[in-house]
């Protein structure tokens, strides 16, 4: 059975008075499309048709090819939005499964449920309704005594007795292919002047045709954006899934209500999160980690055991056993191999430092790389742009650099070799030598340690 979802993201979003359309605002990291359309994705077996129009261009380049894209150029309605997938759709799959754009929250299960229920009616459709006190500008669904919908009857059109009803349309459908095309041919335009999906239920009913209906217990399932407010409900709705989500799967919060975390980033168990962590984008966290408080990370790997303690973090990658902060930024291209130590208001960009490397507070390494067991002394700073280029600097492994050392690129300093405090480097200083001076000059050979085992 060919199962395709119809995602209606058409609308204008006017409320939500910006430039940006409504479909692109953000929810946890992602935009709320993107949310709709994984969710609908899981409960059908074909690829997806998204009904855009207002900021279409932006829109469909947004969604790439996670989607086959159809424009409903005039807004006449919901009912109007479905016609225009017919004539990719039609003859071509079993059931539709017709969701909204703006509704982050519905959950791939429901819908998978939604699809399950239909399948298993004689009738051409199976809606999605709640039980809720908040009517929230939701229809309200009338059951007939054999427990099938007899109407679905809109907030502003309804009767003081029908608004007393708390079982509410949702707005998730799955029809029968066939039975539907043939259905949007035949609703009645409103006084509106649009053309309602809903009505297709009032078309089954008159047919003697049963119309199935599921409920979810989840209210927060339901909620659409579109104003700014709604926006930030969905924004807490889905920050509070996905830090249980990641509870559930043997991670501690030390209190979630403070902690943001973004839907694509992955956590390992046994790892705490502090408050005021904030985790975006593509982030991964191994096992056994503390990170927080007060952590800004972003697109980073970090290993097993690592520790990072009020620091920000972008474009990294931190090996198993590497500790850091409070107060240490990695930008871009920073990778720190297993078992590094990084202080206090240090900074790494660009640059890659081996297993064990100590690096002191106050300093700023970029474009370089650093050999194993090498110390980078408190304050000490690669200088490594002249203004037109960025010069790498290459130290070897077990070198000790002063603490306040300037290392003038392009320079290499060669394993085992050491600067004395407050050193300027503008020379490559061979292995196993002690450069002291401004500038830097080799005084005398070092006996090499030997390495630990």
């Amino acid at each position: 059975m060919k199962v395709t979802v119809v995602l209606l993201a058409a609308g204008q979003g006017t409320r939500m008075k910006s430039d940006l359309p409504k479909m692109l605002h953000p929810v946890c990291g992602q935009p709320i499309v993107f949310h709709a359309l994984a969710a609908a994705k899981a409960a059908s077996t074909e690829t997806p048709v998204v009904v855009i129009g207002h900021g279409a261009d932006a829109v469909r380049k947004a969604l790439g090819q996670a989607a086959r894209c159809v424009v409903q150029e005039q807004q006449l309605g919901t009912g109007h939005a479905v016609l225009q997938a017919s004539s990719l759709l039609k003859d071509q799959t079993d059931y539709v499964l017709v969701t909204y754009g703006d509704m982050p929250l519905l959950r791939a299960e429901t819908l998978q449920k939604l699809v399950e229920v239909q399948q298993a009616n004689p009738g051409p459709l199976t809606m999605l309704t709640v039980v809720h006190d908040n009517p929230r500008g939701f229809g309200r669904v009338l059951r007939k005594a054999d427990g099938t919908v007899a109407a679905v009857v809109e907030e502003f059109v309804a009767t003081p007795e029908q608004l007393a009803i708390n079982e509410l349309n949702v707005g998730a459908y799955c029809f029968r292919a066939d039975w539907l095309w043939q259905a949007l041919q035949r609703i009645q335009v409103s006084p509106k002047g649009e053309y309602f999906l809903t009505d297709t239920v009032e078309l089954a009913v008159k047919d003697n045709l049963p119309v199935q209906a599921i409920s979810t217990d989840d209210f927060s399932e339901t909620i659409g954006v579109n104003t700014r407010i709604h926006l930030a409900e969905a924004e807490a709705a889905m920050r509070l899934r996905i830090n249980q989500r990641h509870m559930l799967a043997g991670v501690s919060f030390i209190d979630p209500a403070s902690t943001y975390i973004e839907a694509e980033v992955s956590l390992g168990r046994d790892t705490v999160v502090w408050p005021n962590t904030y985790l975006f984008g593509k982030t991964s966290i191994g096992q056994n980690c503390q990170i927080g408080p007060n952590s800004h990370i972003r697109d980073t790997m970090i290993g097993n055991g690592c520790t990072v303690l009020m620091s920000v973090l972008e474009g990294a990658v931190l090996e198993d056993d590497v500790d850091m902060g409070p107060f240490a930024r990695l930008r871009k291209g920073a990778y720190l191999s297993k078992g590094v130590h990084m202080g206090n208001f240090g900074e790494v960009k660009d640059s890659r430092l081996g297993p064990g490397v100590k690096m002191g507070h106050f300093s700023y390494i970029g474009n370089a790389t650093i050999g194993a067991e090498t110390n980078i002394g408190a304050g000490t700073i690669t200088c490594n742009f002249d203004g037109e280029i960025k010069h790498p600097t290459i130290i070897g492994e077990g070198v000790f650099i002063g603490s306040d050392t300037m290392l003038v690129a392009p320079v290499t300093l060669g394993d085992g070799a050491r600067t004395g405090a407050g050193s300027v480097v503008t020379r490559d200083i061979p292995a196993d030598t002690l450069a002291v001076g401004v500038p830097a000059r080799p005084i005398r050979q070092l006996e090499r340690k030997p390495k630990k085992d």
